[in-house]
């Protein structure tokens, strides 16, 4: 099940033996956690209802004997265990379950749930693994081991725009007011890591305590790796044909010491995404997303919007200069020159004149 069918289920009450939670976004897998522990056990009764196991230093029959017990303090209990791949068995190679008695402990487990303990539920994590790439297999086995548990949360990656959405909610419920463009800048700055972006807020939360509203300069000065995004906002301002806000970009980029060629190259991939749209008639970023996503070419919805403005800002026959200019300035700057930022400077006039 996703992360949204357990947390809804856990709202109506509806709560298993036995829980697995499969893969490493660790944001939506605490969110779950929080989420059942305050149903079972509520804010007062985790002291004595909470009792937490790690397989990497206890065993798997442990757990089970634990599950077992009876407790003179707590009604309700949620026995909670980290590094659940670990009680997995290994053979000679590493990775193919060893024959014979050894089972680590998945017969005593799956015979808990056939009549588990009224008042106690099991919560297995197992955030080693991703779901794509060689993990998958180890994936697979953690699945096929715990099979005896029949609720199984997938905590897959969020997407770029599935982690915008979740950045606006978490804005929201910090009660600031971050302008569009920043909160863009601040996903692609973490690259969709809905954890970092996540403390991002908070912090930004005690910056803004004065209510004023989130800027993009703030986002550049405040968010690691922020800085080095300047390149993608220099490309939409190039986009938009903005000479001085583009002018004052290049000014940061060259101060900051950052790899001219770098932004060439991104700008080279907006203006020829923008000349396919172009040429394909695509009228919106909605139609833009959806154009290349359907090809295989990852597109989130602020991207689009980027080579939507350049789309609208260019006609064809000036995408088609726009690339030629492109390709002098890499020559340019690939030769012997008296400095990089002359030529880039030059490209930006040509560019918006």
């Amino acid at each position: 099940m996703t992360p949204a069918q357990f947390l809804a289920r856990i709202k109506r009450n509806e709560i298993a033996s036995a829980y697995l939670f499969l893969g490493a976004e660790t944001y939506q897998g605490r969110r779950c956690r929080e989420a059942l522990l305050d149903q079972v056990l509520g804010p007062d009764a985790r002291e004595n209802g909470l009792t937490q196991y790690d397989l990497s230093e206890s065993s798997l029959p442990q757990v089970v004997d634990e599950a077992r017990s009876l407790s003179l303090f707590a009604a309700q209990r949620v026995i909670q265990v980290s590094n659940a791949e670990a009680a997995l068995p290994r053979g000679k190679s590493g990775e193919e379950e060893e024959t014979g008695d050894s089972t680590g402990g998945a017969i005593e487990l799956a015979a808990f749930l056939k009549d588990p303990l009224p008042g106690v539920v099991l919560l297995f994590e197992a955030t080693r693994f991703e779901f794509e790439g060689e993990d998958k297999k180890k994936l697979e086995r953690v699945r096929k081991f715990y099979s005896a548990v029949t609720d199984t949360v997938e905590l897959h990656r969020l997407s770029i725009d599935e982690a915008a959405t979740e950045a606006r909610a978490l804005a929201r419920r910090a009660g600031i007011t971050v302008d569009p463009t920043a909160l863009d800048l601040l996903v692609e700055a973490l690259g969709g890591d809905i954890t970092r972006i996540a403390v991002e807020i908070e912090k930004l939360s005690l910056f803004s305590a004065g209510g004023r509203s989130i800027s993009v300069d703030d986002i550049s000065a405040l968010v690691p790796d922020a800085r080095s995004t300047t390149v993608f906002a220099l490309v939409s301002a190039l986009g938009r044909r903005d000479r001085a806000r583009a002018l004052a970009l290049l000014d940061t980029l060259c101060r900051e010491g950052e790899y001219l060629p770098l932004a060439l190259a991104f700008l080279s991939t907006q203006f020829r995404l923008a000349l396919v749209s172009k040429e394909s008639g695509l009228r919106s970023p909605q139609q833009i997303q959806g154009h290349f996503s359907r090809a295989g070419v990852p597109m989130w919805s602020s991207r689009a919007e980027q080579i939507y403005q350049t789309v609208s800002k260019f006609s064809k026959e000036q995408l088609e200069r726009c690339l030629k200019l492109i390709f002098s300035a890499d020559r340019d700057l690939r030769s012997a020159r008296p400095d990089d930022r002359i030529v880039m400077e030059r490209f930006v006039l040509d560019l918006t004149s």
